[in-house]
C-alpha cells in the first residue's frame, strides 16, 4: 500500500523529516518498505470514446474495444466490467508513460492491444484508507492516555503479574488475537498498556508468543473453502507459529531456569515491545528454516489432494525438462497429457449439461475449478510444446507437435464454454426461469447432438481415429442448422406470447455456446485429418470436404439428421 505524504499531513501533524518519520513508524511496529519521491510525471495519457465492444475470440474474460482517440481509432483490450459503448475513458496509448512505466503494444491471446484504460477506482478508496490510518493512530493515543492511570491500580498490576506464568500468557495472546483477528492490533494494544509501566519482560514475552499463534486463526478461517494448496498454506502458518513457540519456550525457559536472566523484570516500553516482537519472529525463522521440506511433507500428509487433483499433478509431472533432450519421449509424454486435457474438458462440459436439469452450487463450483485446471493444462502444455519445437525433430514428431499446438486451444475454449453453459444454468435457477415444453425439448435435442459431436471428436483425437474424425464435420453442419432453426422457433414463440424476453436471453446464450462448442470439435477433427495430408489449411479442408468425400458427408449427414430431429 502506498500513501502520499501530502495526504498524511491532512490527518496528522507532520513536523518531522521523512527519515525521522520512517524510523518512528518502524520502532512502533509498523513495517515500511521505503519511500519514493513523487513520479517523474505522466505523459501520453489521453481521453478516448469507446465506439464498439466485442468479446475476445480466445479469452472469455477479455473484451476488445475500438476507441476513438480523436486523430485515430485504437484497439484496446480490457477486462473491466464497468465500460460500455459511448463511455469516455482515460487511455494510456502505446508510448505513454506513468512514472517509470512505459506502455507498449501487447499481443494477448492472438489479439493486439494498443494501450490500456486507466482506472480511478483505487483513488476513491485512498481517503477511506487514510481515515482508517488516522483513526488507528488516534485510538492508540487515546488508549495510551486512558490506561496511564492504571499504573497505580494494585488490582491491575496483580492481574498482569498473573500472566508472567508462560502458559497463561500464551493462552491470553492466542484468545485475544483470535478475537480481534489482527496480530498488529494486538501488539499495538500491548504497547498502549506499556505506558502504565506495569508490563515487564516476563509478562510481555508469553503474550507476544500467544499473539504469534493467534495470528494464524484468521488465515485458517479464510482457508475453509479453499483448495488443497490453500488449506496447506494455512496449516503451515499455524504449524510454523506453534512449533516455533514450543521450541523457543523450551530453550528460553530452560536457559532462564539455569542462568536466571536478570532482564526478566525489565519494564517494557513501546519501542522495546516492538523490538521483542521482531526479534522473536526472526528467531523462529532461523530455528525452523532447516525443516521447511519436512513441514511441507507433513502438510501434504495431513491434507491430501483430491483424486482428480492428484491425477492432474501426475499429468504435469510428465512434462519434465529432462525429457526435452529425448524428443520421442517428450512428444509421447505430451500426447498423454493432451489426451488427459481433452477428457477433462469433455467431463467439464457434461457436468455443465447436468446442471441445466439439476442445479447445485457445489456442481457450479466444481465446474469453475475444473475450468481453472484446464487453463493450467493449456499453459503447461503450450510452454512445453514450444520448448520441444526448439529441438531436432523428425517429420512425424513435427506433425504431432503441430497437432497438439493446434488443438490445446480448442480444448481450453470448450471448457470455457462449459463454464458459460453452467452460468446459463445458474441464471435459470436463480431467476426461476422455466423453458416452454417445445423449447426444453429442442434444447435437449441440441445437447444430445453436441454430446455426440464431443464424444466423436475426443475419441477420434485420443485414438487417432481418422474415420471418426470424418464424422465430425457433417454433425457440426447439422448442429449449425439446428441452432438456426431453434432461433426461428423461438421468435415464433415470442410472437405468440409463449416465451418472454427473459427466456430469450438465456435461450440464445445457451444455443450460441453449444454451437461454438461444435465449431471447436470441428477444429479438432480438422487437425486430425490434415495431419494425414501434412497440412493445416483449415479453410481449404472445410471448403473441399463435401466435394472430396461427398458420399461420406451426405451419408453421415443423413444419418445424424434422422437421429437428431427438433
Amino acid at each position: 500500500m502506498r500513501l502520499p505524504k501530502s495526504w498524511l499531513c491532512e490527518y496528522i501533524d507532520f513536523n518531522v523529516t521523512d527519515q525521522e518519520f520512517i524510523e518512528k513508524m518502524m520502532w512502533r511496529g509498523f513495517e515500511l518498505d521505503g519511500y519514493e519521491k513523487e513520479l517523474n510525471g505522466i505523459s501520453g495519457v489521453i481521453t478516448g470514446k469507446i465506439l464498439k465492444m466485442e468479446p475476445h475470440p480466445n479469452a472469455n474474460k477479455l473484451t476488445v474495444c475500438q476507441v476513438d482517440l480523436g486523430d485515430k481509432t485504437a484497439q484496446i483490450l480490457t477486462n473491466a466490467k464497468n465500460v460500455f459503448e459511448g463511455a469516455v475513458v482515460p487511455v494510456a496509448y502505446a508510448g505513454a508513460k506513468i512514472g517509470s512505466q512505459e506502455f507498449t503494444v501487447a499481443n494477448i491471446r492472438g489479439v493486439e492491444s494498443y494501450g490500456m484504460f486507466c482506472s480511478g477506482q483505487a483513488k476513491k478508496h485512498i481517503g477511506e484508507i487514510m481515515l482508517g490510518f488516522a483513526v488507528l493512530m488516534f485510538g492508540m493515543k487515546a488508549m495510551s492516555g486512558s490506561v496511564y492511570e492504571l499504573r497505580s491500580s494494585e488490582t491491575f498490576v496483580n492481574m498482569l503479574t498473573t500472566f508472567s506464568n508462560p502458559l497463561l500468557g500464551i493462552a491470553l495472546g492466542i484468545v485475544f488475537t483470535s478475537v480481534i483477528q489482527s496480530a498488529s492490533a494486538a501488539v499495538g494494544i500491548l504497547q498502549a498498556l506499556a505506558v502504565t509501566g506495569a508490563i515487564r519482560f516476563d509478562i510481555a514475552l508469553p503474550i507476544i508468543m500467544g499473539i504469534a499463534i493467534g495470528a494464524a486463526v484468521p488465515v485458517l478461517l479464510s482457508a475453509l473453502g479453499a483448495s488443497a494448496d490453500g488449506k496447506r498454506t494455512a496449516l503451515s502458518y499455524l504449524m510454523v507459529d506453534t512449533l516455533g513457540v514450543i521450541l523457543f519456550s523450551i530453550v528460553f525457559y530452560t536457559l532462564n531456569a539455569i542462568c536466571d536472566f536478570s532482564f526478566m523484570s525489565t519494564t517494557m516500553t513501546t519501542v522495546s515491545l516492538a523490538l521483542m516482537n521482531t526479534v522473536f519472529r526472526f528467531v523462529i525463522v532461523l530455528m525452523l528454516a532447516p525443516f521447511i521440506s519436512l513441514l511441507e511433507r507433513i502438510c501434504k500428509f495431513i491434507i491430501k489432494d483430491k483424486p482428480e487433483d492428484a491425477a492432474v499433478l501426475e499429468d504435469f509431472e510428465r512434462l519434465e525438462e529432462r525429457f526435452l533432450d529425448h524428443p520421442a519421449l517428450a512428444v509421447e509424454q505430451s500426447r498423454l497429457t493432451v489426451n488427459s486435457m481433452a477428457k477433462k474438458a469433455r467431463e467439464n462440459l457434461f457436468d455443465a449439461f447436468a446442471l441445466i436439469g439439476s442445479y447445485s452450487e457445489e456442481g457450479f463450483q466444481h465446474i469453475t475449478e475444473t475450468e481453472d485446471i484446464v487453463d493450467k493444462y493449456e499453459d503447461k502444455l503450450g510452454t512445453y510444446l514450444i520448448h520441444i519445437t526448439s529441438r531436432e525433430l523428425n517429420s512425424e514428431q513435427n506433425e504431432a507437435v503441430g497437432k497438439y499446438l493446434h488443438t490445446i486451444n480448442d480444448f481450453e475454449r470448450i471448457s470455457d464454454h462449459a463454464l458459460n453453459v453452467a452460468e446459463c444454468a445458474q441464471e435459470l435457477h436463480e431467476k426461476g426461469i422455466v423453458f416452454s415444453e417445445d423449447a426444453a425439448r429442442e434444447v435437449n435435442v441440441l445437447i444430445s447432438a453436441v454430446t455426440e459431436v464431443m464424444n466423436t471428436a475426443i475419441d477420434a483425437f485420443c485414438n487417432n481415429d481418422l474415420e471418426n474424425a470424418y464424422r465430425v464435420e457433417p454433425l457440426e453442419e447439422l448442429i449449425d442448422n439446428l441452432c438456426d432453426e431453434m432461433k426461428l422457433h423461438h421468435i415464433d414463440r415470442l410472437q405468440k406470447g409463449i416465451c418472454t424476453l427473459n427466456h430469450g436471453f438465456v435461450f440464445n446464450d445457451l444455443i450460441t455456446n453449444l454451437e461454438r462448442i461444435s465449431d471447436h470439435c470441428s477444429n479438432i477433427a480438422v487437425a486430425i485429418i490434415e495431419l494425414e495430408s501434412d497440412s493445416f489449411d483449415t479453410h481449404e479442408y472445410i471448403n473441399s470436404l463435401i466435394e472430396v468425400r461427398s458420399h461420406c458427408f451426405d451419408e453421415y449427414y443423413a444419418e445424424y439428421s434422422k437421429k437428431f430431429v427438433l
